[in-house]
């Protein structure tokens, strides 16, 4: 079984795999003081809560954009299960190509995604994440990370806005019924939702164009589901596509060789 973690400047989600199949999988709050005890008790818990045992774990594989938890990190996987984890670092390990100016930014959730939907889905492809930033991250024909786009995420936009705005307040992020809206909250849900449907679509049109053909786009991030009805260029919506990435890697890693093609019957059908 495997334990895959998928750290985060706002959240922190967790899978755990048998096999291919994922059995549980929980989004935590991120704490960069959290201790590698914290951290240890808190997932053992979330086992037991799935009826699983520490001990049945056999391997971890972490995606990890904080540094300064990278080694608490390393230090519960050793205490708490014994095991050496797999950190993904794109410019030391990573089975995709990097056709960018210095593979060394690139960060370890945005080549997670981009690995998992060309595996999942074929290239060429865009994958667009919905996090602390709104991320855009393209594939080629070849299958080669060739870089994408990163914007101010929605919450993050949101909660700018109300600080810096001495009449104006947090809002339920929800679509409201009208673009047009008629109080301060449904003005607020308007320009949040609808504009960042336009932000979305108008990065991705002008990225095929520049990249021709017609490249699939996955959306992805804890507010997917806010945008991805909105948005008309979003193809797929897959909720577990950092897990399935840090699944898939820590296979490439293990066997040392690419991971199989899935296909794209592997792939959620539809917009879920």
């Amino acid at each position: 079984m495997l334990i895959v973690a998928d750290v985060g400047n706002t959240n922190t989600k967790i899978g755990v795999f048998d096999g291919r199949r994922l059995v549980g999988s929980w989004r935590l709050t991120s704490r960069r003081e959290q201790t590698a005890d914290e951290y240890g008790l808190f997932i053992e818990t979330l086992l037991r809560t799935r009826g699983l045992d520490r001990h049945a774990i056999d391997a971890i594989a972490i995606s990890n954009v904080v540094p300064p938890v990278q080694q608490t990190l390393q230090w519960m996987c050793e205490q708490y299960f014994g095991i050496e984890p797999y950190f993904v670092q794109p410019a030391l390990n990573a089975p995709m190509p990097l056709a960018v100016e210095n593979p060394a930014e690139v960060g370890a959730d945005r080549f997670v995604d981009a690995f998992a939907a060309t595996v999942l889905y074929g290239a060429p492809l865009i994958v667009v994440d919905f996090g602390t930033a709104t991320t855009f991250d393209c594939v080629n024909e070849q299958g080669a990370f060739i870089g994408g786009a990163i914007a101010p995420g929605i919450a993050t936009s949101v909660e700018a806005l109300v600080s810096r705005a001495a009449r104006l307040y947090r809002v339920e992020l929800v679509r409201p019924k009208e673009a047009i809206g008629r109080n301060t909250v449904t003005n607020i849900q308007s320009g949040v939702v609808y504009g960042y449907a336009g932000l979305v679509d108008g990065i991705i049109t002008r990225m095929k164009t520049e990249m021709g053909g017609d490249p699939k786009v996955i959306g992805t991030g804890g507010l997917v589901s806010l945008i991805a009805d909105v948005a008309t260029s979003i193809d797929e919506v897959n909720d577990d596509l950092r897990l399935e990435g840090l699944r898939l890697l820590w296979e490439f890693s293990r066997e040392g060789r690419a991971a199989a093609p899935e296909g794209r019957a592997a792939a959620p059908e539809g917009r879920a």
